[in-house]
């Protein structure tokens, strides 16, 4: 069975991670994508971090399944190319700083022209409106900004932590694929197409305030307590690794106390939430117990205690280590297959299962330009291919 998105057609001009890994993951579910990069580079994302080949894990994750055009868009010919492909797409993604698109004649009022079908994706780091719009901003720029590395900061001294990875790209991408599907799903219902503009620091802002700004969303409260309500979470840790539990319940907390053979639960002081809340110096204390209890327990031992409690309780696994661990292999979590450049690839399924239109993994990702002549043919410009790559409009 084809993919939820089978029949819809993306055209991706974004580059590095938030643009590229949406249309990845929409790619999954069945739309068919068409990477538009720029000859020589390309995507940026081609050479971050660990690769193979000349191939990067970056560029591989956000862009399987997608076949590519190398276009230079600042050329007239170019321009043409893209608003040529452009005609025959549902979706248009790009993350270009706001303007750029519709000084090359890509914007959304170019495009959108003489059609009302064209769902029209625009993503930036602060927006289109406002004094900081035409700021760079990459990730870590916006995990500054927007709250992330404020949240994870030291408690003893309020030292800024970034997370160690690209964050704000990736909620920003799970936002954009959200919006997309919604803005075709009101295309089925007869809204017509649309112009979605989507910037990273209003999606790391929405996704942190769910949780993580108690004190600002409530106005009115006093103070007493952190924003981010597991602002407190520790692991333990054993003989042998690493663990948590998240005792929220009475009887998490309680059967985490006597899964870790911890005395004193039984006071009044500490019998209920609320209790525990009033009395937080005590629970404290129950909690430093709890972590020292932990020491001397091999992380077998805890495991079994705990989930014999129905304690909520996992322990801390690598990256290296999980595609070995039991569960994940038992539920095929892991996907392995052979890219003809960089050779073998381990990824992760897609996550959303679909019973009756499932979702899978596409081809390995392309090269620069793989698949050029292969499009400007289906565009009916194949006897210009030659006199496209003399003006250095096509690669």
């Amino acid at each position: 069975m084809p993919g939820p998105l089978s029949g819809i057609r993306i055209l991706d001009l974004s580059i590095a991670l938030t643009g590229p890994y949406a249309a990845a993951l929409l790619g999954d579910q069945g739309a068919e994508v068409v990477k538009v990069e720029r000859p020589g580079i390309g995507d940026l994302a081609r050479w971050v971090g660990v690769s193979v080949n000349g191939v990067s894990a970056l560029y591989q994750a956000c862009n399987r399944g997608k076949r590519c055009i190398a276009v230079d868009i600042s050329t007239p010919e170019g321009a043409e190319v893209v608003r040529a492909l452009a005609a025959t797409c549902d979706v248009f993604i790009q993350n270009s700083r706001p303007g750029a698109m519709d000084r090359a004649g890509l914007g959304w009022d170019d495009l959108s022209a003489g059609r009302d079908d064209l769902v029209y994706l625009s993503l930036s780091g602060f927006g289109s409106e406002g004094p900081y719009r035409d700021h760079g901003a990459y990730d870590t720029v916006i995990q500054a900004y927007a709250g992330l590395a404020t949240n994870q900061a030291d408690p003893a001294d309020g030292t800024p932590v970034f997370i160690r990875q690209t964050a704000a790209d990736k909620i920003t991408a799970m936002y954009a694929v959200q919006a997309v599907t919604a803005a075709l799903l009101a295309r089925e219902r007869g809204a017509g197409g649309q112009h979605i503009e989507l910037s990273m620091t209003d999606s790391v802002v929405s996704f942190l305030w769910a949780d993580c700004g108690g004190n600002e969303l409530l106005m009115d409260a006093d103070g007493s307590m952190a924003s981010s309500f597991v602002q407190g979470s520790k692991p333990f840790r054993f003989v042998d690794g690493w663990g948590i539990a998240t005792p929220t319940s009475d009887a998490d907390f309680h059967g985490m106390c006597e899964a870790l053979g911890v005395e004193g639960h039984d006071d009044p002081r500490v019998a209920t939430i609320a209790e525990r809340r009033k009395h937080t110096d005590l629970t404290g204390e129950i909690m430093s117990a709890c972590h020292r209890a932990a020491a001397s327990l091999t992380t077998a031992e805890a495991s079994e205690r705990m989930q014999a409690l129905r304690v909520p309780f996992g322990l801390v696994v690598s990256q290296a280590d999980l595609p070995d661990d039991p569960h994940a292999r038992a539920i095929g979590l892991f996907e392995e297959s052979t890219h003809p450049v960089a050779g073998r690839l381990r990824q992760p399924r897609h996550p959303a299962r679909f019973a009756g239109t499932p979702a899978v993994l596409g081809a390995p990702s392309p090269g620069l330009g793989q698949h050029t002549d292969e499009i400007l043919v289906e565009l009916g410009m194949g006897d210009r291919i030659d006199a496209l790559r003399a003006k250095g409009a096509v690669a």
